[in-house]
């Protein structure tokens, strides 16, 4: 019978972490994942100091989703990622630029048709 082995690692500057191959990266990633779950931590430390109780001054739409909105934050965010990742990098950036720009289009549009309105009001007057 084979007794099992224990052996001690030890990372050194040199090892590669990331997935790009860059070192030192892979440090970074982990930072971040660790501040993520720092982050869910700190949420559930609150979520219990108020019995799993939502704010008074929430909706009653807000208050049913209270003690699941984590779960449901990180399983949309898991399919963004996804499909995110099975896409060309290409096409994510064109869809993220398509994104920022739309909405400073729609608020010009907006502000347009607004003050277009407005001119309208005041040439024409206030009839009530």
């Amino acid at each position: 019978m084979a007794t099992p082995k224990i052996f001690a690692a030890r990372r050194s500057d040199n090892d590669d972490l990331s997935c790009s191959g860059v070192g030192g990266g892979g440090r970074r990633r982990l930072v971040d994942e660790n501040m993520i779950v720092l982050r869910k931590r700190i949420h559930e430390i609150k979520m219990i100091e108020r019995n799993y109780e939502p704010p008074a001054d929430w909706m009653e739409w807000e208050k049913r989703y209270y003690t699941s909105y984590d779960s449901i934050i990180c399983d949309v965010l898991g399919v963004l990622q996804s499909q995110l990742m099975n896409t060309r990098p290409s096409f994510a950036l064109g869809m993220v630029a398509v994104m920022m720009l739309s909405l400073p289009a729609s608020a010009a549009f907006l502000v347009v048709h607004a003050v277009e309105m407005i001119k309208r009001i005041m040439e024409t007057g206030i009839h009530l």
